[in-house]
């Protein structure tokens, strides 16, 4: 089923995009059709089924409608039977610096959604809040290192005893790899019409050094499914 189901869930999650112009829309179609890590989340349950969660740098929020497309076509009984359950969420709230993503965002899911809202802000002045999950794909390095233990040190307060913070990270110690992502990085950065920033990055065992440190507790495993990049997704819960 699965080989069918996903073409249905992508179709799904990125209909709202329609009305964000036909950017908003090949966007999403490339970016949750073509990158594992969002079918990995569901496939796996990583994500709390119920409660809050909290994307920083969320770009046009195509996670969220990942998310709740799968809820919708679970609930229409049409979803893998080898899947975990996808979350329930009572609230979905972005943060992203870019304006031009933010209003994306609006334009897809309305500015009074009763579940998703997308916000510009910067995740590293914005408050957190406290929910019970936190994400951050593919961002972390925009920011240097002193921002980013900070950042991390700030998400670990926010969580509740058993939170979840779930990030995905180039690791800088895997040679051209590392190279590779970096540069479909800058070229995904321009597409989205922004200016090409200086990276931050770190390696392996210097990211799961950092968060041990900041009092997360870590696993992590490849999430590039046999593409020459060097994505590594961190799944960081603060200890009960």
């Amino acid at each position: 089923m699965t080989r069918t189901f996903l073409p249905v869930l992508l179709d799904e999650a990125t209909q709202p995009f329609r009305a964000a112009g036909r950017f908003a829309y090949h966007y999403a179609r490339g970016k949750l059709g073509g990158d594992p890590i969002f079918r990995e989340l569901l496939r796996r349950g990583l994500l709390p089924t119920q409660g809050s969660m909290l994307d920083l740098g969320c770009g046009q929020g195509s996670l969220f409608a990942w998310l709740l497309a799968a809820r919708r076509l679970y609930e229409q009984g049409h979803y893998p039977a080898d899947w975990a359950p996808p979350p329930q969420p009572q609230r979905l709230r972005g943060v992203e610096l870019m304006k031009k993503d933010v209003d994306r965002a609006a334009q897809a899911f309305g500015v009074e959604h009763p579940v998703v809202r997308v916000e510009q802000g910067d995740m590293n002045q914005t408050d957190f809040g406290h929910p019970d999950a936190i994400t951050i794909l593919d961002a972390l390095h925009y920011f240097d290192h002193a921002q980013q233990a900070q950042v991390l040190r700030r998400i670990h307060d926010a969580l509740p005893p058993g939170g979840l913070f779930l990030t995905r990270v180039g690791d800088a110690s895997a040679g051209l790899p590392f190279h590779i992502s970096n540069w479909v990085d800058h070229v995904a950065t321009f597409g989205r019409g922004h200016r090409l920033p200086r990276l931050y990055c770190r390696s392996l065992a210097e990211w799961t050094a950092l968060l041990t440190q900041t009092g997360f507790e870590v696993n992590h495993s490849p999430m590039s499914e046999g593409r020459p990049f060097a994505n590594v997704m961190l799944v960081c819960r603060v200890p009960v």
